[in-house]
């Protein structure tokens, strides 16, 4: 009889070569990664720029949220999930999370990025798209490891010195939009609180893919004057720049979409489809293997007392 394990299959060789999915033809997609639902926001925007590529979407949701996490283990995450992108066939892998892109992008860029191979983020069009909008004073919030790596700062600062940044972390958020709470009186107060913390901002960048989904209450609560700035358009129009002058890279497909999930594939269909915009593909579940994710095309999640070989 099959163990648990025995449905998952990997081998290194396999994470750099070719496609290793029977559903996946011989194209070039393009890689989205995030650690769950929130990254189909940015998808959503790189397929409106961008509707003749293939992609194949990874969501970490059986491990998120990532934001409370120490660094060393966004970093082994980050490396399985890119890793993972790669195996998928993709040459290029967008880190649509924003805690993976202020923490471990210059990593992840170093350990795999090659000629053949590129890792690009999203903090830097986040930051050109608020300098460009700003009048002198920034509110930046997110995920309480995102504002910890005051990466977002950085990156604003390199633009502009003169700009002023403010950065507030909002643990609670994220998981509210993860259940599906986003238009209940409970996410509202908790977007009020936390806006309440800014003061005489001008700009207040949505520093979370999950964000996006509460914008109509970040517009209610914030103070006249006050721009909301969701980054996902300034992402996809800056991956299109970047395609265009590195089109192999990223060659034209079917307009076909994949989707991974480290999580329960059926929860993650449901409640993905509200960031996407669109329903999503039978979603494939992936899981933590020998510390590599795998392919796990016949898993279920177990229940009651489990013993692993």
């Amino acid at each position: 009889m099959p163990t648990f394990d025995s449905f998952c299959f990997v081998t290194a060789r396999e994470f750099f070569s070719t496609p290793m999915s029977s559903s996946t033809t011989s194209t070039t997609p393009v890689g989205v990664y995030d650690s769950g639902f929130g990254g189909l926001t940015v998808l959503r925007e790189l397929r409106r720029e961008l509707p003749q590529l293939d992609y194949v979407y990874l969501g970490d949701s059986g491990r998120a949220p990532y934001g409370g996490r120490d660094v060393d283990t966004v970093l082994d995450f980050a490396e399985q999930c890119v890793e993972r992108l790669f195996g998928e066939g993709c040459r290029v892998v967008v880190v649509a999370c924003h805690t993976v892109s202020c923490v471990a992008l210059r990593h992840l860029q170093q350990r795999y990025g090659s000629a053949e191979r590129r890792v690009l983020g999203v903090t830097i069009p986040a930051a050109e798209a608020a300098v460009a909008a700003t009048r002198g004073h920034i509110g930046f919030i997110g995920t309480s490891r995102t504002v910890a790596s005051h990466t977002f700062r950085t990156e604003v600062r390199k633009l502009s010195a003169s700009v002023q940044v403010s950065e507030i972390a909002a643990p609670l958020l994220a998981p509210l939009v993860e259940e599906g709470w986003e238009e209940t009186d409970i996410a509202r107060l908790a977007v009020a609180r936390y806006v309440g913390q800014f003061a005489e901002i001008d700009t207040l960048v949505l520093g979370c893919t999950h964000y996006p989904l509460l914008e109509r209450a970040f517009r209610e609560v914030a103070p006249a004057g006050v721009q909301v700035l969701n980054p996902a358009p300034e992402v996809a129009a800056r991956f299109a720049a970047w395609r265009a002058r590195y089109p192999a890279l990223a060659p034209e497909g079917a307009g076909r979409l994949r989707v991974l999930s480290s999580g329960d594939v059926t929860r993650f269909a449901r409640h993905g489809a509200r960031f996407l915009g669109e329903e999503l593909p039978s979603v494939e579940h992936v899981g933590e293997r020998r510390g590599r994710l795998a392919l796990c095309p016949n898993e279920t999640e177990p229940t009651g007392q489990i013993v692993r070989e």
